[in-house]
């Protein structure tokens, strides 16, 4: 599968899971989404994609740089007139604003016909564009939502796990402070303490661990909340296109209409001329059998 998608400095790259990763493109309005066979390799992907936004942010900097260098003598020339900076968009227009003369172009040779059935058919095209984008949403949701109840149940295990560490390091201190205060043997204490305090350790390094997990999965829990949003909004325009596609539907049923309704009255007045032709037709030939007669007349006079 192809993606085109335009890494800008402002895009983020989140890993949901550990072979899963996406990020959004606010220009398009669309969520891309990548699942690896492997952990190593989105790690690979997430620093690329660190690099190239990078260099995408060294390149925007570079570009208002030139355009301030440029903007300046311009500014001191003109007399102290101010002058807004130019941007890469002021330029170049926007994407909508360079698209616009391709649409107009290809639509002026088209017969009338095809221009009434342009926004129906585009408007199918964009319906169909946005079930596609929703039903890839409503896989990842489904996802995300097996994963978020997989580690709901992995962090009730990990608090349990938690207290029982809490309730065994309090244990061991309690039983470090007996040994201290009823061995008699300094050094075999000494020694017990240690090992003790080395497992006290090891447990603090494993609960911190287990918080760290906690943390990742609540930010799981908040990129689910967020795609959950996402696909609301995109299912309340699935419904606007749907209302606007119904309406273009109804202005193509009246032009339809119009035109049998054109043709019958072409029809009706094709054969109005058809009866006068004949009408016309039977009265030269009774002018013309008069005007033999008259001639007749004339001859015998």
């Amino acid at each position: 599968a192809i993606i085109n998608s335009t890494i800008t400095p402002n895009m983020t790259f989140t890993k949901t899971s550990q072979k899963f990763g996406q990020w959004a493109d606010s220009r398009a309005n669309t969520v891309y989404g990548l699942g690896f066979s492997s952990e190593h390799h989105l790690s690979k992907f997430a620093e690329k994609f660190q690099e190239f936004k990078e260099a995408a942010r060294i390149a925007k900097e570079k570009s208002h740089e030139k355009m301030e260098l440029t903007s300046t003598p311009s500014q001191e020339s003109a007399g102290g007139d101010i002058q807004s900076p130019l941007t890469p968009e002021s330029i170049n227009g926007t994407d909508d604003e360079r698209a616009m003369p391709e649409v107009t172009q290809n639509s002026e040779p088209r017969a009338e016909p095809t221009q009434n059935a342009l926004p129906f058919t585009h408007s199918s095209t964009i319906s169909k564009h946005w079930e596609a984008e929703l039903a890839t949403l409503k896989g990842n949701n489904a996802k995300l939502t097996a994963a978020l109840l997989e580690s709901t149940a992995n962090v009730k295990q990990w608090k349990q796990q938690l207290a029982a560490y809490q309730e065994e390091a309090e244990r061991l201190h309690k039983r470090v402070t007996e040994l201290e205060c009823v061995s008699s043997q300094a050094n075999a204490v000494h020694t017990h303490k240690t090992e003790l305090n080395q497992t006290i350790q090891e447990l603090e390094s494993t609960l911190k661990k287990k918080e760290e997990e906690i943390e990742g999965l609540k930010q799981e829990i908040e990129n689910a909340r967020e795609l959950q949003a996402q696909r609301d909004s995109l299912t309340q325009k699935l419904q606007e296109v749907e209302i606007r596609n119904k309406d273009l539907e109804g202005q193509l049923s009246d032009l339809e209409q119009r035109l049998e309704k054109s043709q019958n009255e072409q029809e009706a007045f094709r054969n109005n001329l058809k009866t006068l032709l004949e009408i016309l037709d039977g009265k030269i030939f009774e002018l013309t059998e008069l005007r033999d007669n008259l001639a007749k007349l004339i001859e015998c006079s």
